[in-house]
């Protein structure tokens, strides 16, 4: 077992449409207590890696655990799952519906009425809870999805853009409420494109390229795993610094430069030249954004 609860673990999953290999060799592990973020462009397999951990599509090779034992249909049933392709009725009634929902996954009718109430009230909806689904803008059709996912308490969840189409105070409460989730100790996967999101979010990440994982880690660990650069900003235009031995620019900008070092005296062989030719406003380590370790891993 990982992390402070339950742990999920996909081993070697693996899975093809035709030639297409959609999933090649996909290992990582989901620990309880932490949200890890599932990362990748378009076609990069993490859906059909998602439906594979959910039992709805084929394994064509590996394996997936749930605390350390082959997962079974019983635990597939107490995951909260959120679909890429939204499930609801638009012609049902919010409430109705959820309930229905709620009572399909083992709950009491007043159980599962509570639990609907409840997290619609979260994300400002209570008061359209009597509501068709369609009469909804697709931001609220969002929010009921994702109420269908976690009102049942459930012992992992596992979702598929959920912040896709919410407005900031939705993807705030959204935010709030994995975090409330993750700190009974259990998994929370999600998947998403907003990698500002995901780098101020998540505890850990698995990135996707291909349909193979190409990093993964904490967000502190990706960021180490590429090369140590330094940004520097001058009071004059710092084209020159190209000519200085040693030193790799890898971005240059009017006064600002980024750049590599072939080894520590060649940093020190750059800031007496840049003191010496004026002032020096900024001289520091480079801390790379998420979006710049994601091309990176993935070029």
């Amino acid at each position: 077992m990982t992390g402070n609860g339950a742990a999920l673990d996909v081993e070697g999953l693996s899975r093809s449409f035709g030639d297409l290999r959609a999933v090649d060799d996909v290992s990582f592990t989901v620990p309880g207590g932490l949200l890890t973020g599932f990362v990748g462009g378009n076609g990069a397999g993490k859906t059909t890696t998602m439906r594979m951990i959910m039992g709805l599509l084929a394994l064509h090779g590996g394996e997936v655990r749930w605390n350390g034992a082959p997962i079974t249909a019983g635990d597939r049933r107490r995951i909260g799952y959120m679909p890429e392709e939204r499930g609801l009725y638009p012609k049902q009634k919010v409430l109705d519906q959820l309930v229905y929902l709620g009572e399909l996954s083992g709950m009491s009718r007043a159980d599962a009425r509570s639990a609907v109430m409840v997290t619609l009230e979260r994300f400002d909806l209570a008061d359209r809870a009597g509501e068709r689904v369609e009469k909804l803008s697709l931001g609220n059709q969002q929010r009921v999805q994702i109420t269908a996912a976690l009102m049942t308490t459930p012992d992992a969840l596992i979702l598929d853009e959920p912040f896709s189409g919410l407005d900031p105070r939705a993807v705030d409460s959204m935010t709030d409420l994995l975090r409330e989730h993750a700190a009974r100790g259990i998994p929370v996967l999600f998947s998403s494109h907003q990698l500002d999101l995901v780098e101020r979010l998540c505890d850990r990440l698995v990135i996707l390229s291909r349909g193979r994982v190409v990093a993964s880690g904490s967000v502190d660990d990706l960021r180490s795993r590429g090369p140590v650069r330094y940004r520097t900003t001058l009071g004059g235009d710092a084209g020159w610094i190209r000519d200085v031995g040693g030193i790799h620019v890898v971005d240059l900008d009017g006064t600002t430069a980024l750049v590599e070092a072939s080894d520590p005296p060649a940093l020190q062989r750059l800031l007496r030249a840049a003191v010496e030719r004026g002032d020096v406003l900024d001289f520091a380590r480079h801390v790379p954004a998420l979006s710049e370790v994601y091309r990176e891993v993935t070029a």
